[in-house]
Formats: structure tokens, C-alpha cells, sequence
């Protein structure tokens, strides 16, 4: 999963279930369930937000309990969105069979299916979220495009392993409208389509995307395994890739090939939404990607520019988190609770290749990664939180992490595995160059442990020590001590130092560098947290506050809104203009700050300049430019 640098949702039932998820549960069995599930699912309504579902589920009479999927792969919380469910009824034989909810796991149904009974039959609606969010508390459907993530729209039988389910699936689209999914087809009937059967497992792991508008490209011709892109939008000319993308995306498909030295599906699916009326994030499936990205994303250079290692990061996922994947991360159901102690692999080293292959294929320049690195480095430099947290702790809390709000980001830290995660591997890989003369590279490791098994998506786990055996078969060296040196460190220096091996040098300058100058241009914000200390919205709210920086020292916090500076209406190059001229000026800048509603006037003696990150050549050899060189 990438959250595309923001996390909307705050989860409650993350902290409330985090110690109960396992109350309601039977153990499961690794034996085939009896009999085959069904589902039909209903989009006509899907413009207006509703799904209809009717699910036909084989059961024996006698107690039964029924699971809604709550841990979903790559969510790494208890996100399941059974909050969004509305209208449940269910029958047995024609009659109403009563239920009852769980009263200490939220996600569990308690019934007894009646003596003569062999089926139970559920009918209830999905009511998709209209406004904020992510994932399945995110919008997923406008007048002409439906994102469905199958988790949402089905229950299951408890007590049995998920991959021991079948089920087959059958989704209603409105009139006209064409949809992708990696699941394959067995019949068509109008606007009705029927999956061929398959485990629950991959019917979870394989979303649905339609649309008015609908294109879709192959990506691998010529090639063994199918890989596809298709775009789905609001309007016609939205889904339309230039033929440069075209080749970019190509030439993705044929480096991380290059990389890995295998693949581990069977066929590919990009499956891309793109709209200004849904979330925003990617979701990694092991034969497809739901990516979610604005709807100009194709049509405006920086904005393509600045999302364009989403994909990447999904479609790397295939291979690091979907085939290989943490101990702990496996689970036998949709209802086990995970631990994400390695995220710092599953989804730091997958966001590191990420950027790699993003400049390998040509998506990004040399330089345009390095502006990435440049303030990924910043960002996690000016971390104020890692005095008293580690990297480790942002991993192992992640379902606290990954939708914690209200402000104080850098001292409170949230997902940072993901961008630290980044310079921990860099770090990873620069060693081993360093070390093994440039005979031997991260890349052997991508090949060693996660080519194995060509063609076969079979998950295989591994713990600590595998990834810590697994780089000492590639280079020799005390890599437990290296990376628990690192994800354990408190204190207030960046503890990773890939860039310096790089051969580069991070500094600031008064000028922001490409990517960071889209990013604000694209937010609307000002983002001013290595100069004033603060980050504010284009109306002036304040979303955080370096701690103990210039502004803190001020009186500002997370929460108020500079209203004027100096004298004279807010505006966010208002505020980098008075940034700009204290730095040869005495007086402090002077700023309006409204909380709540009463107002206040805060002067910051503040007079270092505008400070914007970069990097800059350095001594020794230059192990970046050799990292982004496109493998032939």
C-alpha cells in the first residue's frame, strides 16, 4: 500500500479492537469448506453510491458464525469498513433467521441456522462512503466510475482457512459501462458477469474497476505473461496516455523483470482510477494494483511527475508483501490479527525499489530522483519525534500510525517506514556496493530473495533473521547489528547514510527543487518546516509545527490559523515573502493567529531565509546515478 503522502481516514476501532480481535473467533481448519459460496453484487446504483448485494453462503443447521473481513492484506489495521454496511437480512428456507453481533469483536455474527436448512441467504447493501478517507472508508464511485474492492460487499464462514473458501462471484455493472479485474471470466449475460469460481483469498485479492470511460493498453507485447493497464475516469479524455507514458510504462514492466528475474502471477492488471471524486492511494494485489490518482494526473506534467512511483510501488508489491511476505503479516483468515514489525521491508524496502524503478523506466530523471531523496531526507532529518520514537516503533504501531490525525506529524511520526524506510535501504544498498568493490548491488538480493519460485504466487514468509541471512549470502557483514543499529535509534540525527555513500551531499537553499515546488502547487499549501518550522493550508490552518522550532518557540501550534502577516492578508507567498525578507531585517515576522475565535498577534524572530532541499555532489564515487542506470 502507498498513501500517496496522505492519510485521511482516522480509524477508532484500530486502538478499540487492537486487544479483543481475536474474542469472537473459532479456530480455523486448513480443510476445504463444504460447498461453494456465491455472491452477486449489484452496481446499477453505483452513481448513487449504492451496492446491492445478495450472498448465498452453504451452511449446516446448528450455531454458525459469520466474519466480516476486517485485516486486509496491505491495509495493516483493522480497516475492514463493516460501518459502511447497512440493511443486512438473512434467511434461511425462505424464513428470517435473527443474528447477533459479537458484543467484543465488532466484525463477528452469531446465528443458528434452522433444522432443515442448507444455505443461508444474506441480502444487504454497501453504502460507499461520499466524502474523505481511504481505502474502505474512501468514495469509490462517481456518476461514471466504480472502484470494488471485494472485501467490502461479502461475509464468509468462520473456521476455516480463507484459501479453503470457494467462492464465485457475479457483478451487475450499469449499462454501457466496461470493467477490468484480474479474476477471469466464465460467462457474460447483458450487463451481468459471471467470475469463474476461485479461493476467497484471491477473490478479496482481486478488485473491480468500470467505467464510462475506459481504456486499456497492453504493457508486455510480445511478451510471455500478460501484463495491462487500464484507466478508468470521469471524462473520455482523461484515460488517454501519451505515447511517452506508453513507453514508461513498457519500459516499468521490462525493469522490474530485469530486477527480480521472475514474476509471480499468472497475469498482470494496473487498475487505474482516475478522478478527483475518490481517494486517493494505491492498494497492492498480488495479480492486479488498485491505484487511485487525480483525474489531470496524465494530462499535467507534475502532477505526473510527482505520482508517478505509485505503480512502482504496487506492482512491486507483487513480489515484496503478496509472495514473499513477513510471518506475521500471514494470516489464516480475514479476521487474525497481524503484527507489522517488518513493514520496514514489506513496505519501506518496496517504496526504496519504488523510486528506483520509477527512474529506471524513464517515469522520472536522475535528477528528479534525486529531488525525491532530497526531501524524503529532509523530511525524516527533521523528524523532532525521533528523539523519543524509533523507526522500529512507527512499523509495530502501524495500526495506530497509519491514520493517526491532528497535527504534530514530525513529533509524533506516522508511517516514516515508508520514506525512512527508503534511506534505510539505500543505505542497505550503498554498503554493500562500498563493500563489495561494486561487484555486488541490492539488486542481487531482489533476485535471491524474491525470484525464487518463477510463475507460482504461493506465499512464502520470512522473518528478521531470513532478510539478515538472505544479505550475507549476497555480501558478508554484520547486517543484524547494521539495520537494528538503525531501526532502534533515538536521538537527533538521521541515522542512515546512503546519501553520503552515494557520493552526494543533502544541503538547502533558498529555492525549492522541482518535485517539492509541484507538491505545494499541487496541496496548496506552504510547506516551510526546515525554515519558519511550520506547514500551513493555502487558507492559512496550521497542520504542523516543527517542535521546539522558531515557530513553536513563538506560540504556534497545530490547529490555529494565521489569519494576516505583517499586517496585510494571509496568503501562503505572503508568508514565504516575509520569510524571504527577515533574513536582512532586524524585526520579527509578524503574524495574526486566529484560535477559534479569539485572535492573537505572534512575532517570530525568525531570520535564517527560505530553506529548501537538494542535493549536491559530494566526494567519493557516485553510487546513486549507478543505482538509477536502467539495467540492460
Amino acid at each position: 500500500m502507498k498513501d500517496v503522502r496522505s492519510k485521511l481516514l482516522v480509524v477508532a476501532l484500530g486502538a478499540a479492537f487492537s486487544w479483543a480481535a481475536q474474542a469472537g473467533q473459532v479456530p480455523a481448519k486448513d480443510v476445504p469448506y463444504p460447498g461453494m459460496l456465491t455472491l452477486k453484487v449489484d452496481l446499477s446504483d453505483a452513481p448513487k453510491k449504492i451496492f446491492r448485494v445478495h450472498e448465498t453462503i452453504p451452511a449446516k443447521p446448528g450455531a454458525f458464525t459469520l466474519y466480516y473481513p476486517q485485516w486486509i492484506p496491505g491495509e495493516h489495521s483493522p480497516s475492514g469498513p463493516i460501518d459502511n454496511l447497512a440493511g443486512l437480512v438473512i434467511t434461511a428456507n425462505g424464513k428470517r433467521v435473527p443474528w447477533r453481533r459479537d458484543l467484543r469483536d465488532m466484525y463477528t455474527l452469531h446465528l443458528d441456522v434452522p433444522e432443515g436448512a442448507d444455505a443461508l441467504e444474506l441480502d444487504f447493501q454497501f453504502l460507499s462512503p461520499g466524502e474523505g478517507g481511504q481505502f474502505g472508508a474512501s468514495p469509490s464511485s462517481t456518476p461514471n466510475l466504480v472502484d470494488l474492492e471485494f472485501n467490502q460487499v461479502a461475509f464468509y464462514p468462520a473456521g476455516y482457512y480463507t484459501r479453503q473458501i470457494r467462492i464465485q462471484p457475479t457483478v451487475t455493472l450499469p449499462a454501457g459501462w466496461q470493467f477490468a479485474s484480474a479474476m477471469e471470466v466464465l460467462s457474460r449475460d447483458g450487463a451481468s458477469t459471471t467470475f469463474k469460481p476461485l479461493s476467497f483469498n484471491n477473490f478479496v485479492d482481486s478488485p473491480l474497476v468500470a467505467g464510462v470511460h475506459f481504456n486499456r493498453v497492453d504493457l508486455n507485447p510480445g511478451g510471455d505473461v500478460p501484463v495491462h493497464l487500464t484507466v478508468v475516469a470521469d471524462e473520455a479524455d482523461q484515460v488517454k496516455l501519451s505515447g511517452e507514458q506508453l513507453k514508461q510504462h513498457r519500459a516499468l514492466v521490462d525493469q522490474t523483470g530485469k530486477l527480480f528475474g521472475a514474476h509471480h502471477y499468472e497475469h498482470y492488471d494496473f487498475l487505474l482510477t482516475l478522478s478527483d471524486h475518490t481517494g486517493h492511494f494505491g492498494l497492492e494485489h498480488h495479480q492486479s494494483s488498485d491505484d487511485r490518482l487525480p483525474a489531470d494526473m496524465l494530462g499535467d506534467d507534475s502532477l505526473y511527475t510527482l505520482a508517478a512511483d505509485l505503480m512502482p510501488h504496487e506492482y512491486v508489491h507483487s513480489w515484496c508483501g503478496k509472495f514473499r511476505r513477513p510471518a506475521k503479516l500471514w494470516a489464516p483468515d480475514f479476521n487474525t490479527v497481524e503484527e507489522d514489525d517488518l513493514l520496514w521491508v514489506y513496505e519501506g524496502l518496496t517504496d526504496y525499489w519504488a523510486g528506483v524503478l520509477t527512474a529506471r523506466s524513464g517515469m522520472w530523471t536522475a535528477a528528479q530522483y534525486r529531488d525525491s531523496m532530497a526531501s524524503i531526507a529532509a523530511a525524516m532529518s527533521a523528524r523532532t519525534g525521533r528523539s523519543w520514537r524509533s523507526l522500529q516503533d512507527t512499523a509495530d504501531a502501524a495500526p495506530l500510525t497509519y491514520f493517526g490525525g491532528g497535527g504534530w506529524a514530525n513529533y509524533r511520526r506516522g508511517t516514516d517506514f515508508y520514506p525512512e524506510g527508503q534511506l534505510l535501504w539505500l543505505d542497505v544498498d550503498t554498503q554493500i556496493r562500498a563493500l563489495s568493490g561494486g561487484s555486488h548491488s541490492l539488486d542481487d538480493f531482489a533476485r535471491a530473495f524474491f525470484g525464487m519460485d518463477d510463475g507460482s504466487y504461493v506465499t512464502r514468509t520470512y522473518t528478521f533473521d531470513d532478510v539478515v541471512d538472505g544479505l550475507n549470502q549476497v555480501q558478508p557483514y554484520d547486517w543484524k547489528t547494521f539495520l537494528r543499529t538503525r531501526l532502534d535509534y533515538t536521538g537527533d540525527a538521521l541515522p542512515e547514510h546512503g546519501i553520503a555513500r552515494g557520493g552526494w551531499k543533502l544541503v538547502y537553499t533558498d529555492t525549492p527543487n522541482a518535485q517539492a515546488k509541484a507538491a505545494e502547487s499541487f496541496r496548496h499549501n506552504v510547506n516551510l518546516a526546515h525554515s519558519l518550522g511550520l506547514s500551513a493550508s493555502k487558507s492559512g490552518n496550521i497542520y504542523d509545527v516543527q517542535w521546539d522550532g522558531p515557530a513553536f518557540r513563538a506560540g504556534l501550534v497545530p490547529g490555529l490559523a494565521i489569519v494576516a502577516v505583517n499586517g496585510k492578508d494571509f496568503s501562503p507567498e505572503r508568508l514565504k515573502d516575509a520569510v524571504a525578507a527577515a533574513k536582512t531585517a532586524k524585526a520579527p515576522i509578524d503574524l495574526l493567529v486566529k484560535n477559534v475565535d479569539v485572535y492573537t498577534t505572534v512575532k517570530v524572530d525568525y531570520h535564517g531565509g527560505l530553506k529548501y532541499p537538494h542535493l549536491v555532489r559530494a566526494d567519493g564515487k557516485d553510487r546513486l546515478t549507478a543505482i538509477t542506470t536502467p539495467r540492460k
